[in-house]
């Protein structure tokens, strides 16, 4: 059973991201805040769960949850800023909308920057914690993590449809044999991700064009 919370008393939001290793389309992040006492024995890691899980526990999750958002990075910002700030860009974007200004952020993974909130004239940093395979131990983290799949997935299966070629129904922008094949036939799409290794050769594809 997943722990409730990290931080004793406090208005917690748990944050994960989505697409962090895809080649093509933007990165999400979801935050999301729970009751203090809240229960979900079906709540778990979005990887350990069936797509149609996930969609039918995010309908549970935004209907129970105090508050969640998602924030989104766009392939261009990634470009620019690299994934793993482009990751916790799209978390500070989730936490900037949630209409409850959380005391305490916990966050799967271990790397994160200090997130400030301002309260009037006052701007502070929220004290966050970093946790290994959170989206397995605590239910906000298991909750930000399918939202931020379920709705980056809903992206790219719109973005599947402009570009059926790619297989981004069944990848989700991953890097599978039948994607790299495809930018290889192809080329690139305004989707992709020029500054990763998009033939996986340890080459940077920018000679490609859409």
């Amino acid at each position: 059973m997943l722990e409730s919370h990290y931080y004793e008393g406090k208005v917690e939001a748990g944050c994960d991201e989505a697409g962090r290793g895809c080649l093509v389309g933007s990165v999400y992040a979801a935050a999301v805040i729970l009751p203090s006492d809240y229960q979900n024995d079906l709540l778990n890691d979005s990887k350990q769960l069936t797509e149609k899980k996930r969609y039918q526990l995010r309908e549970i999750i935004e209907r129970d949850a105090i508050a969640w958002a998602v924030g989104i990075v766009t392939p261009e910002e990634i470009d620019k800023i690299n994934i793993l700030n482009a990751s916790i860009l799209a978390m500070h974007r989730a936490l900037d909308q949630l209409k409850v200004r959380p005391e305490a952020i916990i966050v799967d993974g271990n790397r994160f920057k200090p997130y400030r909130s301002v309260v009037g004239s006052v701007t502070a940093n929220i004290p966050h914690t970093t946790i290994v395979k959170g989206d397995g131990k605590y239910l906000s983290i298991a909750a930000a993590s399918i939202l931020a799949k379920t709705y980056r997935d809903d992206y790219m299966n719109q973005l599947a449809k402009e570009y059926p070629q790619y297989d981004w129904l069944s990848n989700k922008g991953y890097p599978t044999k039948k994607h790299r094949e495809a930018i290889r036939q192809f080329g690139i799409t305004p989707y992709h991700r020029k500054s990763y290794n998009l033939l996986g050769d340890g080459q940077l594809s920018l000679e490609f064009e859409p």
